[in-house]
């Protein structure tokens, strides 16, 4: 009888496991893809940086609460002032500048061009005296990613095209460098061993940094709370609960218990969710200049994960992490 339990609980136990990894995943999949839609709808009545500043620094002060909880010590201050340089390329640079533009291109354009970034931190890595240099493949799915690009810059595609969507499109390409920049540092800057507090200090001071930056950016002369609407407030709720906290959470859970081929999926996975969304809900007519550039950057950062996976599995380990965006 013994001989015949064993396998059983432990097949029972690995299914158990295997169901959590899905749940995670797909909270990944449609928490983060759904975040793109869920700015889209908070910045029609909220000014961006104030939205964006006050969505991190409360989410973030979640995440180090639940981190003090797990008993982290306490960050040193090179640790905060190195999570405040990130916050600032990740967020400030990043997020602010997806949030901004979301008032003058449809959220499907702005998740495909933040999903070009893996094209950015490759193209940073093989440039400079550290230069790595990329396999063919990773060659092949970055050039494919900078036309996918050029096929949206030359002429965006949205719900009637604007004189102002081009200006969206170039924060975006700003906001993706930034974000880039973000995440080499953080490769190398001293930070908290635990991601989850890492990412806390960061939300932190990018949140701070975020409505420091509306103050001069005249956020405050249009920020009226009687007129947020309730479609955004519960946008901005969305943000916070299941973009920052629970689908960040489910990813550094991720992580630790999941397959990094598998957690890497959501690269390529989110923009795909994204575009979905904004055709179902907020029903975003993207030309079909706009899809065909939608086809060939997804195929793109398929292509470099794949081909990065691939190599990442002939090494020791593979990290996600210093990639991942924060939504």
């Amino acid at each position: 009888m013994t001989k015949w339990n064993k396998p059983e609980e432990h097949t029972l136990a690995k299914g158990s496991k295997y169901s959590v990894i899905i749940i995670a995943l797909l909270s990944v999949y449609l928490f983060w893809g759904g975040t793109y839609l869920g700015i889209k709808v908070a910045v029609e009545t909220m000014p961006p940086f104030i939205m964006a500043g006050i969505r991190f620094f409360a989410a973030g002060c979640v995440l180090y609460a639940i981190a003090h909880a797990q008993g982290h010590s306490r960050p040193s201050l090179t640790e905060w002032k190195n999570a405040g340089i990130v916050g600032a390329l990740l967020l400030l640079g990043g997020n602010g500048a997806v949030a901004w533009a979301e008032q003058k291109v449809p959220s499907a354009i702005a998740s495909l061009l933040v999903a070009t970034v893996p094209l950015w931190i490759l193209l940073f890595q093989s440039v400079g005296t550290n230069r790595l240099k990329p396999s063919k493949g990773v060659v092949a799915g970055m050039g494919l990613g900078f036309l996918g690009i050029a096929v949206l810059v030359l002429q965006p595609g949205g719900t009637g095209t604007r004189a102002m969507d081009t200006l969206g499109i170039l924060a975006l390409l700003l906001g993706s460098i930034s974000w880039s920049a973000g995440s080499l540092y953080s490769r190398r800057a001293q930070l908290p061993a635990s991601p989850l507090l890492s990412t806390a200090l960061q939300m932190i001071g990018g949140g701070i940094l975020l409505a420091i930056a509306s103050f001069f950016l005249d956020d405050w002369s249009s920020f009226h709370i009687s007129s947020i609407s309730l479609r955004s407030y519960l946008a901005f709720a969305y943000l916070i609960v299941f973009g920052s906290i629970i689908a960040y959470t489910a990813y550094i859970w991720l992580l630790k218990n999941a397959e990094p081929t598998w957690v890497s999926t959501y690269a390529f996975v989110n923009p795909v969710v994204a575009v979905f969304l904004g055709w179902v809900a907020a029903n975003e007519q993207l030309t079909p200049r706009a899809w065909i550039a939608a086809a060939i950057i997804i195929a793109a950062v398929v292509i470099i994960t794949l081909f990065r996976s691939s190599k990442a599995s002939a090494g020791k380990k593979q990290t996600v992490s210093a990639d991942a965006d924060v939504q």
